[in-house]
């Protein structure tokens, strides 16, 4: 006999969630009509986490993809004048990729934006039920064990 599949609920319950939250927040990215993709986006995003302008190798290794793809969601926001590519100080073969005053002013409505998203989503929710699953998301996110002092994010 086999033991019944008591995670495969719950873990398809969590691929729906991911899949609903990505469709609301790409409808809200549509709807304030920054011609940013999803991917783009989340480029973005992880760009303004750097002290310094990031290498492209950088940005591929956080990304968690290849540098092509950096290569081509790059030359999409240099297009639209979201990022610029600059030399290195320290060694000009080396290209870095910064942020624009555009990229700073798109940042600001992408976070709206998934603000507007998450407002959606949690909507059905009592100020308890949220509570619990702000705990809940910090243990699959942090792992257990950690103290609350050494969990971030929230």
């Amino acid at each position: 006999m086999t033991a019944p599949d008591t995670d495969g609920p719950l873990a398809e319950q969590l691929l729906r969630l991911t899949r609903r939250v990505h469709r609301i927040q790409k409808r809200h990215l549509e709807h304030r009509d920054l011609g940013i993709t999803p991917a783009q986006s989340r480029l973005l995003r992880t760009l303004a986490h750097y002290g310094s302008p990031p290498r492209m190798a950088d940005l591929a290794e956080r990304l968690e993809v290849v540098p092509r793809a950096v290569t081509t969601l790059v030359d999409g926001l240099e297009a639209a004048g979201k990022v610029r590519r600059v030399p290195d100080p320290a060694n000009r073969r080396v290209i870095r990729i910064e942020l624009t005053d555009d990229g700073h002013g798109a940042l600001r409505e992408l976070h709206g934006a998934r603000r507007c998203a998450a407002e959606e989503i949690l909507a059905p929710l009592t100020d308890g039920q949220r509570a619990v699953l702000g705990e809940l998301l910090d243990t699959l996110i942090d792992g257990p064990g950690i103290p609350e002092s050494g969990r971030g994010g929230r």
